[in-house]
């Protein structure tokens, strides 16, 4: 059976990050692409998709002494594949390594080259990248598009492509301009409670805990999705409740805002807002009202 693996090891955005490298290659006979993302203390997040499936698969694992050892689960939670890396280093252009079945003890030799990084620094420039996303649907898998322009130092994503599972048929193509956060830029949820599955793109990050994102609902019409006016502050969706709650934290956490909307043709509809602030003398948060 023809297959395409594709393998994400993760690196936060800081300075002492690797950079973050997409490879194609093979696993045994299988076509595979394999994308590098690894934090400073060698903890390593990744995934792999079978494109014939276009599912993600989570895999975790460490880089130690320049040995990168991933684990692959199964559904219950249990360790069913490993993929290891000796010798490794982002600045080589070819990666080689072993898949192997836990159960059967089975392996398959992986031998990948890399297509492209995504670095980082002042002096660079490129555009439009696709970095697969491990968030899919039932039948649609994403892809952002990664642009680094001169003089900024970080990249951005500036768009998004939207795919049919199985065929890799392109859907739809939607304009962003976000922060990249590396693999879990995208979400998926029923968003506006009506039983369909929408998405949504980490948009930035602010101070302390806060968060924003861009959220897109699905249209049975057309066919396409088509970006909300919902916005706030580190939102949660209670799919159960069909509520949606934000909470806006500033100040050190001496403030908070907490608020409660439903949801009524697609618009975000205030039902409850509550702030809070602490107080030194009674040595407590004390409910205050919101500007």
């Amino acid at each position: 059976m023809k297959k395409t693996f594709i393998l994400l090891t993760l690196f936060l955005l800081t300075n002492n990050l690797f950079s973050q490298t997409t490879y194609t290659g093979h696993v045994g006979k299988y076509p595979v692409e394999l994308v590098t993302y690894i934090f400073s203390d060698g903890v390593a997040r990744a995934f792999y998709v079978y494109t014939k499936f276009d599912e993600p698969i989570i895999i975790d694992g460490t880089l130690k002494n320049g040995l990168l050892s991933l684990t692959e689960k199964d559904s219950l939670g249990k360790e069913s594949a490993g993929l290891v890396f000796k010798d490794f280093d982002a600045n080589k252009t070819n990666l080689n390594g072993t898949w192997t079945d836990l159960a059967s003890n089975k392996s398959l030799q992986i031998t990948l080259t890399k297509s492209f990084n995504i670095d980082y620094g002042d002096d660079l420039e490129w555009q439009s990248k696709e970095l697969l996303q491990p968030a899919t649907m039932e039948n649609k898998y994403f892809k952002l598009l990664i642009s680094k322009e001169k003089g900024s130092f970080y990249a951005r994503v500036e768009g998004l492509k939207i795919f049919e599972k199985r065929t890799d048929k392109f859907l739809q193509q939607i304009d962003l301009d976000c922060q990249l956060w590396g693999i879990n830029n995208i979400s998926v949820g029923d968003y506006n409670f009506d039983g369909i599955p929408d998405f949504s793109v980490f948009e930035q990050s602010y101070a302390g805990p806060n968060t924003s994102s861009i959220y897109f609902l699905f249209n049975p019409q057309t066919g396409n999705f088509f970006r909300s006016s919902f916005e706030g502050t580190s939102l949660d969706f209670d799919e159960k409740a069909k509520r949606i709650y934000e909470h806006n934290q500033c100040c050190a956490g001496t403030s908070h805002m907490n608020a409660t909307y439903k949801v009524e043709n697609n618009e975000m509809v205030l039902v409850e807002k509550r702030c809070t602030e602490y107080n030194e003398e009674q040595d407590d948060y004390i409910q205050v009202d919101c500007e």
